[in-house]
Order: structure tokens, then sequence, then C-alpha cells
């Protein structure tokens, strides 16, 4: 019997017991047992009661969920765990946290504390890594950006977490048949873009082939059936012209004493797919489909030369297509002899050198290095690229304007950081710096130091001066040159493309912004001073507003600059408004449009008190002017046509009216009004709030509101520049106080500089 210590104690043992005898004989039993068999074959040592009790956890956990297909849902853990096993092995650890992986983000009454207690931290934190956020009022794109920051600096803690991850799609895909087409794209596209390059990343060469296929078959569906066609019908004369190719490299191979397999690698359909579209030709026009690989049975990297030497005696090399990955290994810690001659009847043939040890590193990455590391520390050491790769990535993009675009720039940041191709350029002293392709003299100025690259004024490729926005190429040799007194141009952003490149310039413009902007508000501040102005920023936005600004920080940049005087922001914000309707709020383009969305409040079911009478039978409606709520001293006016509009006594359009001697045909249409008792209804309400822009804000908003009464938000109007954020947030509020409470809770929010009530919402 298994036995559980958490507090789910007693529910557990029963279930356990019966899933453990109904599957005693049966398919579920089979099962683990041929887990553990792979297990055993695959990894250095097995804890088979660990995996037993996981494996039994999971089918309790799961015991009424069902797969789209029909199937039991224990059916994806514990193929997960296969592939974790068998594709990808690195220890049991990582088997149990696969059988798992799926409990605390699908079953409501497992928690991390429940996995902790049961199976220890360490198997809780890789499930909790491997599991998605869940995020309220916030667009797909940040979603999907804040579970990729999750996923990695999981994967900085425990580099186990990415292989179950790897391991949980490459399942999806395979049985990606079962879902709506919409989803099929979806996931397909996403697996395109980030899984597979990502597991390229890793050195996982097998499943990042398999992914791609997979992908391809979702979204190009019609011609992953036309290709594979073609290629089967094919396969006959293809593996009789490989096995012509390798019987007299086979003969001289075994002449020179090595020992080796010699073998026909398929070329993957995606890969012929984008050959195919890049060079716009046919199928028969790919000339580069037929490769063998060549795996010899030694360490020594040497033989593999020797290979590489008795390749070229045998067949006609063509110089431009030889690759050495064993001098000038992949970041990825991929390393073959990559060449391509001319074998019987004039047809290119790529060939692989590679030792056993390279290519299990080449097929199973990470997973390989472990194996064939001896020491803790050495292991350690060959994590240290990927985890430097993964820390480059979540360095915090500064000069997000919001958190769509912060979101964005993570997602760039992922694609440009995934690319395959690299180049290989050289220091002045013979120094290797490893670029991506498209990489200019700045991006290795930046590679070299930070410093060098912000004073870099321009650069030299083998010798000679050329534009810095020049592609660099493996084998360049590059010199920079720079200058103290001279800083890179502040829109060079374009023209790189590392990740560090592009971080280092974004946060040299952000401090550079931050000193203009600071430079503004201390001519303001004196100002105001001498004419005792408050310092905050209501009479700053009512400026902005009059002067035809489209934010705060573009004003304060413009009088920094001396484009506008100190002067004509006094006059802004000492005039009156034009007119009754004129906002004294910094204007919103769309907020008008906003309000018309939500403007659909529930009314009070009691109705109001018009005059002792309650108005259940009587046409009204809340003023969009200054959006009152139960609380508020309200008043009537009797519209032509549109029942009553209800005020805030305080609406400037009210006070407007009482003082407005010369129309008092207007101020007879006044009612007076009053709220009922407390009742259940909700209204809208609207609240105004300005800060300091950085990553995360947004959510922390949206979380302030909603963990307070469970209140929704029905819109979010923010505008940002530079560092500085300002907007509106409208919410669904049962009266003023309700309002006001969220209002003292976003204040309280880090960042948040100014937070009240906003009333002027058309």
């Amino acid at each position: 019997m298994t036995v559980f210590g958490s507090k789910k104690r007693k529910n557990l043992i029963g279930g356990l017991r019966k899933a453990a005898a109904g599957s005693s004989d049966g398919s579920k039993r089979q099962k683990l047992e041929a887990l553990l068999a792979v297990c055993r074959n695959n990894l250095a040592s097995v804890d088979e009661e660990l995996i037993s009790r996981a494996f039994q956890y999971m089918l309790q956990a799961h015991r009424e969920h069902r797969r789209k297909s029909g199937e039991p849902y224990f059916t994806h853990p514990y193929a997960v765990a296969m592939i974790v096993a068998q594709e990808i092995p690195l220890d049991d650890v990582s088997v149990v946290a696969a059988l798992l992986h799926d409990v605390i983000e699908d079953c409501e009454d497992y928690t991390y504390e429940d996995l902790a207690e049961e199976f220890g931290s360490t198997v809780a934190d890789i499930v909790e890594g491997a599991t998605k956020i869940s995020t309220i009022l916030v667009s797909t794109e940040i979603t999907k950006a804040e579970n990729y920051r999750k996923l990695m600096v999981s994967m900085i803690n425990d580099i186990r977490v990415i292989l179950v991850k790897f391991a949980d799609r490459l399942h999806n895909m395979r049985t990606l048949e079962f879902v709506s087409e919409n989803k099929q794209e979806r996931i397909a596209r996403e697996t395109l873009e980030i899984y597979a390059p990502l597991a390229h990343r890793f050195g996982l060469g097998r499943i990042k082939w398999e992914l791609e296929d997979l992908a391809f078959k979702y979204l190009h569906p019609e011609d992953y059936r036309a290709l594979k066609k073609q290629i089967a019908a094919k396969r006959r004369d293809r593996e009789d012209y490989i096995e012509r190719f390798c019987k007299p490299l086979r003969t001289e191979l075994a002449h020179a004493n090595l020992k080796f397999e010699m073998s026909g690698r398929p070329k993957h359909l995606q890969s012929i797919f984008r050959k195919m579209v890049d060079r716009n030709k046919t199928l028969d026009e790919i000339y580069d489909l037929f490769a063998i690989r060549i795996i010899l049975d030694t360490k020594e990297e040497k033989d593999c030369y020797l290979a590489y030497a008795i390749v070229c005696e045998v067949y006609t090399p063509i110089p431009e297509r030889y690759k050495n990955y064993i001098a000038l290994p992949k970041r990825n810690g991929y390393k073959s002899i990559h060449t391509t001659v001319l074998g019987p009847d004039g047809k290119m043939v790529e060939v692989q050198i590679r030792t056993r040890e390279m290519h299990e590193i080449a097929e199973k990455g990470i997973a390989a290095h472990w194996a064939y590391k001896e020491s803790v520390q050495s292991k350690v050491s060959a994590f240290e690229n990927w985890i430097r790769w993964v820390r480059e990535v979540l360095e915090s993009p500064p000069a997000a304007s919001n958190e769509e675009e912060g979101a964005r720039q993570l997602m760039d940041n992922f694609r440009r950081n995934l690319y395959q191709d690299e180049i290989v350029v050289f220091t002045p002293k013979g120094d290797l710096i490893v670029l991506p392709s498209g990489a200019s003299p700045v991006d290795f100025a930046f590679e070299i130091h930070s410093e060098v690259g912000l004073h870099t004024i321009g650069a030299k490729v083998n010798g000679r001066i050329v534009p810095l926005n020049r592609k660099l190429h493996s084998g360049d040799q590059v010199e920079i040159i720079t200058s103290r007194n001279q800083y890179i141009s502040t829109d060079w952003e374009q023209n790189v493309v590392t990740h560090k490149a592009k971080t280092a310039i974004r946060r040299f413009v952000n401090e550079q912004t931050k000193q203009v902007l600071q430079k503004g508000r201390e001519k303001w501040e004196r100002k105001a001073k001498k004419l005792k102005i408050p310092l905050d920023e209501a009479p700053l936005l009512k400026a902005a507003q009059v002067l035809r600004f489209p934010g705060l920080s573009k004003m304060m940049v413009a009088l920094a600059k001396d484009e506008l005087t100190v002067d004509e922001i006094v006059k802004a914000v000492q005039s009156e408004p034009d007119s009754p309707d004129q906002e004294q709020a910094v204007p919103k383009k769309d907020q008008q449009q906003v309000f018309e969305e939500f403007a659909d409040v529930a009314r009070s079911e009691q109705g109001l008190m018009i005059q002792g009478q309650r108005t259940a039978d009587i046409e009204y409606e809340f003023a969009r002017c200054c959006s009152p709520l139960p609380g508020d001293d309200v008043i009537g006016f009797v519209t032509l046509g549109h029942g009553i509009k209800v005020h805030r006594r305080s609406c400037r359009n009210i006070q407007r009216l009482l003082h407005d001697t010369s129309n008092g045909s207007m101020r007879d249409r006044l009612i007076e009004i009053a709220w009922p008792g407390v009742g259940d209804s909700e209204y809208l309400g609207g609240i105004r709030i300005e800060g300091e822009d950085r990553p995360g804000i947004l959510n922390e908003i949206a979380l302030a509101v909603t963990s307070y009464r469970n209140t929704n938000i029905r819109s979010v109007n923010i505008e940002s520049e530079d560092s500085f954020f300002q907007g509106s947030v409208l919410v669904s509020v049962h009266d003023l106080d309700h309002l006001q409470r969220l209002i003292e809770r976003l204040k309280k929010v880090k960042g948040i500089s100014h937070a009240e009530r906003y009333v002027e919402m058309s």
C-alpha cells in the first residue's frame, strides 16, 4: 500500500488503493512496468518506489479528466514521462516531475504544498516551473510573455523544467489532430517559432526536428501531404543511391582502422519545404537531399579529421560547403564536421562526421552533457552557456512604454535570441566572438563591453573602415574605434540585432530622457513656487491639455529644450475652460468610445427617489460628465426626450447652470432626487492613475482592483511616455465607498504616484 502524508491523506489513500488494485493486472500496471523498464535502461540510477508513487498519485489526481481524444487524461502525463525517460533521459526526478506536471495546473484540489509534502520541494519546484500562469485582464501577448518569463526563471534554478516542457509540447504535437483547426494552427505556430528553436538552443536536435515537422504538418497540411508522398515515391531510389555512395567509404574507413557507424540521414520535411520556398525550386531541383552521417567509436577528435580526409579522397569536396563545428562549436555545444561532396552521377551529398559522444550531445543536448560529465562541478559548467543565454533574454527591456509593449519586447527577444544562424568573428588579438547572423560592428562592440558600444564612432573590418551598419560575416576580423567624448546615436537600436546591444541602447536613451524630464520639472517647480502654484500633477495635466500636448512627459521635454516657456504653462494653468463641455483632464482620443462601450450601467432595482417618489416608471440615466455613484449628493436635470439626467450636485455643468442668472428656464428643469436604500446594483466608476512605468505594473494594478470585493474592471486606457504613464481605469462598483477603497489600494501599488476619482468621461 502507498502511504501519503498530506492533508488529503484519507481521501487519497482510498482512491489510490482502488487505482492500484484496478491497475495491478491491467493496462495501467503494464504501463508502469514499461516506464520502469525504460528508466532502468536509460538512467544511471532509478528510485522505482518514487516513480511508482508518482504514477499512482497522478492516476488519482486525473481520475475524472479526459483528453480531447476521449482517452483518460493520465495517458498524457504518462507519455510525457516516457519521452523524458527515453528520448531526453536525465534522472528519475525528471520522470517523476513529468508524471506530475499537470497536477497543479489542472487539478483544483492539488497545490504546490501538497506535491512538496509528498515528493519534496525539488519535484514541486519543477512542476510549478512548468505550470502556466493564470492571469486576468491582460492580453494574450502579455500572458504568453509572462509564461515564458516564468518558465525561463524556473529554468535557471533547475534545468529539468525545460526538459519536462519539451516533452509536454512534443506529446501535445503528436496528438494535435484532436483539437480544433484554429487551436491546431495557434499551437503549431508557437511550436515552430518558439519551442523548436528553443530545443535547438538547448542542443536537442532530435526533438527540434520532430517539432518542426509536426508544426509543418498543421500549418501547411496540403504541402505536407504532397511532399511526403513525393519523397515516399522515391524512397527506394534514394536508399539505393545512399548504399552506392557509402560502399567505397566503408572500405576506406575500415582500411584506416576506424570503428564507425554509417547511415543515411533523412532530410526532414520542414527543412526540405523551407529550402524549396527559399530557393523557389521544386523537389527535383533540390540537389542536397542526400545526406549521410559517420559516427566514430572514438574519443579522439583527430579521428574525425582523418575520416574527413578519407571522404575527400574518395569524392570531390565542395570547398564552400565545409563547416568545422569541432574547432568552432555552436553555442549549444554542437560539434561535428559538415562537408558536401559530389557523389556518383554528380549528385551532391552532405556528410556529417562526429564521435559517438558528439552525436549524443547533438541529439540529446543538455541530457547528454549530464550523462557524459563525471563530476557535479563539470555538470554545472556544461550548463553555464545555456544559463548565461537565459539571463540575457530575461534582462528586462528598460524602455517599454506600457505592459503590452514590454510583452512584445520580451517575445521579440525570445525570437531574436532563438535564431539558429550564427557567425564567428575575431578581435584584433584573435579572440573568437560568436554573434547571430546579421550582426553589425555595433553588436560586436557591445559584445566586448557596453561602454565600448556606447562610445563607438567607427569600425574596421579586415583592416578596412566600414559603415557601422555593415553586416558581418563569419571569419571577419573586427576592430572598434571609440571616442570618450562622443556617444553612439540614440536611433541606433534599429541597426543592431543582439539583445545585449538593444538593451544597452534603450537604457542609455532612457537615462538621457530622464535627465531631460528632470530639467523640465526643475524649471517648472522654481516658477510654481514663486507663484504659489501647487506642485502636484493636476495643474500640469490641465496645462498639457490646454497646450495640446499628448502627455505630461512631452510637455516637460519641450520645456527642457526651450521649445516651450514656463510662462506659457503658467498661462495655461490659470486659464478657464473655453466651453462647458471642455474636459479638465488630459484628453484620451478613444475615451468617448470606451465610455460608449461600457456605459450600460445597471440601475438600482429600487430606482431613485424623485421628489419623494420611486423612479421605477420614469426614464433616467447617469450623466457621463460626472458619473455619479450612490453616496454622492445628486440632482436631476429634466432633458427633452431623454428623461432625467442624474448629475452630482458638484458637477461643473450643474454649478455653471446654477450661477448663470440669464438662464432661468434651464434652472427650472432641475429637480431634487436622492438615492434609495442600499442595493446590489453596480455602477460605472472611473479612476485616474499616474506613475512610473515598469514591467508588470499593469498586472499589479489589475490585482489591486480585482482582489477587493471581486471588482470587475470594465476598461483600461493607459498611455505611456518614456518611463512615465498616465491613464484611467473604469470599474464596476456598488457605491462611492467602494470606489474610494479601490483608490486607496491603488495608491499603495509601487510606482503609482497619483490616483484619484476620474469623473470627466465624456
